[in-house]
């Protein structure tokens, strides 16, 4: 596509199949500034990751050429369907369909990527994703190029860069946008808790962070009660506490960490590792246990959300209490810990079994509940 210059390449874009009217364009001053400040650092041999691609912008910038040398290989990640068909679209108008890979967000994007570049998102839980699967997955000596409108940056955006990156530089300000350049990646971050002499890893926007959350400090208060296993579950582990402490007491115990977020499946597992647990602990992503078998588990601990986004929400933890109805043996137990005023103890009988409240503080109850046997 080197016959197209930049401009020209970004006329032709369209927003189809996201909303299309005469004051809406499929680029920015971002893509811009990104793609000229990206100019500098490429080389024929060049492998680029483009992550947060509106449009296409980046991604067929890239290839288009002209002064700029066209890297080696393209990979993309779009977190919004409507955007991952427009830049297929796109492409197929310019002729360059199958000139880059569009991949997740993790290891198969950044492999051998030298150069990240990435339009901002719009909150710090998200940026802090992408920094941490950066410095995770990229190769050493990487650099990102982040960039966004200055309406749109805040002071936090710098500060979740810090946290995975040794320096960052904010760069001179053209067209009401401007670039933060991140380099050397630091290690996931990690954190000796003397209290349970545990090291806690914590990846991206995982719960908590490394901290303790006191409805876990609360059910682990309860732990020399909590009966040995084959087979243990830390449902919607975050960082792995119980995972690790339970592991700890039970080095017998199969014990799995499962989580919808990969950022806390990642810091369950680095968890594990850090206090030498990696050969009983399996850390699993996974929405509500939906890849273990019915009946397959002896023990589940669990401290469910109690928010769905931002909103105070009853829904999560239900939906948990149903899937360990499900995964649990007859006979087995659910360990569970929750906000007092959710009053969850009527749910726990009907979708998992009889249930008795074993603690109760001034903010938390925790209950344990058996599986009624199936017949």
């Amino acid at each position: 596509m080197t016959e197209n210059g930049l401009g020209q390449v970004l006329g032709l874009l369209r927003r189809h199949p996201d909303v299309e009217a005469a004051n809406l364009q499929a680029w920015d001053a971002t893509d811009s500034l990104l793609l000229d400040a990206a100019a500098d650092l490429l080389s024929p041999d060049s492998t680029v990751a483009v992550i947060g691609d509106n449009y296409g912008a980046l991604t067929l910038g890239l290839l288009a050429g002209g002064p700029r040398p066209v890297p080696a290989e393209v990979k993309v990640h779009q977190d919004l369907v409507t955007g991952e068909r427009a830049l297929r679209n796109n492409a197929a108008a310019l002729g360059v369909s199958g000139s880059f890979a569009q991949l997740p967000l993790g290891a198969e994007l950044l492999a051998r990527a030298d150069l990240v570049l990435l339009q901002l998102p719009k909150t710090l839980a998200e940026l802090e994703e992408i920094s941490d699967a950066v410095a995770r997955h990229a190769p050493a000596g990487a650099v990102l190029l982040a960039g966004g409108r200055l309406k749109h940056m805040s002071l936090g955006m710098n500060a979740v860069l810090g946290k995975y990156f040794g320096t960052v530089q904010p760069q001179l300000a053209r067209q009401k946008s401007r670039l933060l350049l991140a380099t050397g990646a630091k290690p996931p971050e990690g954190e000796h808790n003397a209290e349970l002499g545990l090291d806690i890893c914590a990846h991206g926007a995982v719960f908590a962070g490394t901290r303790l959350d006191i409805g876990t400090r609360f059910l682990l208060s309860f732990l020399p009660q909590i009966p040995a296993s084959a087979k243990a579950v830390d449902l919607g582990c975050g960082t792995g506490i119980l995972a690790a402490m339970y592991a700890r007491r039970h080095p017998g115990a199969e014990v799995i960490a499962t989580d919808r977020s990969a950022a806390a499946v990642a810091s369950a597992r680095a968890t594990a590792r850090a206090n030498g647990l990696a050969a009983s602990i399996t850390a699993v992503q996974d929405d509500a246990m939906s890849t273990l078998p019915a009946g397959s588990a002896d023990l589940i601990l669990l401290n469910p959300p109690f928010h769905l986004g931002s909103s105070v929400h009853a829904g999560a933890g239900l939906k948990l209490f149903e899937a360990a109805g499900r995964v649990l043996a007859p006979g087995g137990q659910l360990w569970t810990v929750f906000n007092s005023h959710l009053r969850y103890t009527t749910a726990l009988e009907r979708l998992v079994g009889p249930t008795t409240v074993r603690g109760r503080n001034p903010k938390f109850t925790v209950a344990v509940s058996v599986r009624r046997d199936a017949n």
